[in-house]
């Protein structure tokens, strides 16, 4: 997995969080998973396919999910409201738009799917041994966490190379 392909999505979250929540993010930790993804909290993950595949999961610790979305809601809102997982579905787009702009701009095309809600008893879905970048937001409100798993479409890519 290449660097060039995950930067737009950590500055993209950088940016989203900070703005979003009104205060500084930290990037605390990258580390490389190979195993599928186990969610920490309130996870929302978004699918990709064209020239580069792969998904995006982000995840919020529950109690950070709750004071995101209440934040948002401008009220206090219970740990079983269905906005939580909205908000959690609106920062993931907001976080793929951005990142998708970014690397749209360098020429790759893509689909964005929808995003879809990660349970307790399921992972993201991947069936492949894919290597994933786990990176850890510190925010004013709490932790997030951003796992990307991308890889180059090596048939849109031959299919570039031939058209070229």
């Amino acid at each position: 997995m290449k660097m060039e392909l995950i930067q737009p999505f950590i500055n993209a979250a950088d940016a989203v969080l900070s703005q979003g929540l009104h205060g500084r993010t930290k990037v605390n930790n990258l580390t490389m998973e190979e195993d599928a993804y186990r969610r920490k909290g309130v996870a929302g993950m978004i699918a990709l396919t064209g020239d580069i595949e792969g998904r995006i999961v982000l995840d919020l610790e529950p109690q950070t999910a709750v004071r995101v979305a209440s934040h948002y809601a401008g009220a206090e809102l219970p740990e079983s409201d269905s906005l939580i997982k909205e908000t959690i579905f609106e920062l993931a787009n907001q976080v793929v738009g951005n990142a998708i702009s970014a690397l749209n701009d360098q020429g790759f095309k893509f689909r964005v799917h929808p995003p879809v809600l990660l349970t307790a008893d399921q992972g993201d879905g991947s069936s492949e041994d894919v290597e994933a970048l786990m990176i850890h937001f510190e925010t004013a409100m709490g932790d997030v966490f951003m796992n990307v798993a991308l890889r180059h479409n090596p048939q849109r890519m031959k299919e570039h190379a031939v058209g070229a």
